[in-house]
Order: C-alpha cells, then structure tokens, then sequence
C-alpha cells in the first residue's frame, strides 16, 4: 500500500476488512460482526489476487522498493488463509452452525 503500485482499491478493502475485524474482536457476543469479518477475509482474498495479478509490473520497472511491496502484498494472502480459518473457529465458538 506504501508504493501506490496497488491502486486504492487494494487499500481500501484491506482496511475496511481491518475495520471490521476489529469490531467483531470488541463486540465478543455479536455473531454479524465475526460474520461479516469472515466473509470480508474471504471476499479479499479473491480480490487481491485480482489486483495482484492485474497490477504487477514488468519485470524492467520493478525497482527495489516496488519488489518489496509486492512481496508484502503476497506474503498477506499467503497469510489470509490461516486467518480465515482462525475466524472461522471464533465463529463456531460464538454460537454460528
């Protein structure tokens, strides 16, 4: 997100998930907000496959600075998965089927 060679859209899903996922973190009892941060996760990993895929450059204009943004950017969906799955257990904890 630093190196704007994701477009905003990348951010801004990313962080709106965050959001959420703090919400569902402070509201232990409220089943919509671990719901919602669920389906959020997921629907980013989706999404940033997208972005990563559409916006990665050439291999001449990549500079130092821009190899570790996308390095981040992969290391984080490489990552989503297991936080799926970790939401998805506070889920079951909280009552969901």
């Amino acid at each position: 997100c630093m190196n704007y060679m994701l477009p905003l859209s990348y951010a801004w899903g990313n962080f709106s998930v965050l959001a959420v996922g703090i919400w569902a973190i402070v509201q232990r009892d409220s089943l919509d907000a671990i719901t919602m941060f669920l389906t959020g996760l997921l629907l980013t990993v989706l999404t940033d496959i997208i972005h990563i895929s559409i916006f990665y450059p050439s291999h001449d204009l990549l500079s130092d600075a821009k190899r570790f943004s996308v390095g981040m950017a992969i290391f984080s969906l490489l990552l989503k998965p297991v936080s799926c799955y970790l939401v998805y257990r506070m889920y079951r904890e909280r009552g969901g089927e």
